[in-house]
């Protein structure tokens, strides 16, 4: 037998040291942090990934519901974790938020996460019972007007996205509504549908079940209709120029993980998500728009909510 080159001995020493290192990797689980309790959107987000990843990547990956804090409890606990890959954050619009309604946050969002992917976005609307009078924008106004903090609307909480907007657009407008936050989006429907609210501004998945019965949308938030809303003004129609409240899923990992890593990630979140069942799961139980962004195009738009929607909390001065 010939004796092996230097080459091949160096090589063979390698493998060895290697071959460890890449077993432990794929004994390793992989984490998909949803900083939500299981149930809701983004946990509906995080099962689907968490079924195409594991077979697509040959990696075991679970997801775990981490709440609390505002969603800030699931981000720090991604922010600390190793920057390998192996520890995603799969969150909400709520995120953007963290830095102005949590006292004391456990992490900067935009220094200790880096954006994977901007999944997708949909828009806010505020929705009233056909038994109410608003039939557009304007009604709601024009009563508003007429009878300053009168009119209600419900919110899934304070400091949430359609608590924000609604603040904005009062303030916009020159108008006082009365806000009635709710811990949820079942409770905040329910009292819609019993006429203890006036209105209800949450995510287009939140209102779209109840169209087709008692729920009338009378604005939505986005730049462009939808095709389920194409009767019903955007807000920016109605004379607000450049509005917009988006709800939006995203992608986060620690803030030290390799370029590279991250772009792998993205690419299979990519390919995973753009399944034809998937993608039509998601745009029909969430209307959602699937952007599926790189961290390049993800990182500008998420700096650009958490000023957005922060300045609104600190310039009304609004806590948790």
């Amino acid at each position: 037998m010939n004796a092996l080159t230097r080459r091949q001995a160096l090589a063979a020493a390698a493998s060895l040291v290697c071959a460890p290192a890449v077993a432990q990797q794929q004994s390793r689980i992989m984490r998909l942090i949803v900083p939500f309790p299981p149930g809701g959107s983004t946990d509906a987000l995080a099962r689907l990934l968490q079924a195409r990843l594991q077979g697509m990547l040959g990696q075991t990956t679970i997801v775990e519901n981490m709440p609390g804090a505002a969603s800030a409890l699931g981000a720090a606990n991604v922010a600390k974790s190793a920057p390998d890959g192996m520890t995603l954050l799969v969150t909400f619009d709520s995120h953007t938020v963290i830095p102005a309604m949590v006292e004391h946050p456990p992490l900067d969002i935009e220094k200790d996460l880096v954006p994977v992917s901007l999944v997708g976005t949909a828009p806010y609307v505020l929705a009233t019972h056909k038994d109410k009078p608003f039939k557009t924008f304007k009604d709601v106004l024009d009563a508003a007007k007429a009878r300053p903090r009168a009119v209600t609307y419900a919110s899934v909480g304070v400091g949430t996205i359609g608590h924000l907007a609604m603040t904005l657009l009062a303030k916009r407008a020159g108008v006082e509504i009365t806000h009635v936050p709710y811990r949820g989006g079942g409770p905040a429907m329910n009292d819609l549908l019993g006429g203890h609210v006036d209105l209800l501004c949450g995510s287009i998945a939140l209102v779209a079940p109840q169209l087709d019965g008692p729920v009338r949308a009378v604005t939505q938030m986005g730049t462009e209709r939808l095709a389920l809303l194409k009767d019903v003004q955007t807000t920016i129609e109605a004379g607000f120029q450049g509005f917009e409240a988006l709800a939006w899923w995203g992608v986060f990992a620690p803030s030290a993980t390799p370029p590279d890593t991250l772009n792998r990630l993205s690419a299979a979140i990519r390919e995973a998500l753009s399944e034809r069942e998937i993608a039509t799961k998601l745009q029909e139980s969430q209307q959602m728009t699937l952007l599926l962004g790189d961290p390049a195009m993800a990182k500008p738009f998420f700096a650009k909510q958490t000023k957005l929607w922060g300045d609104v909390v600190r310039e009304n001065n609004i806590k948790a």
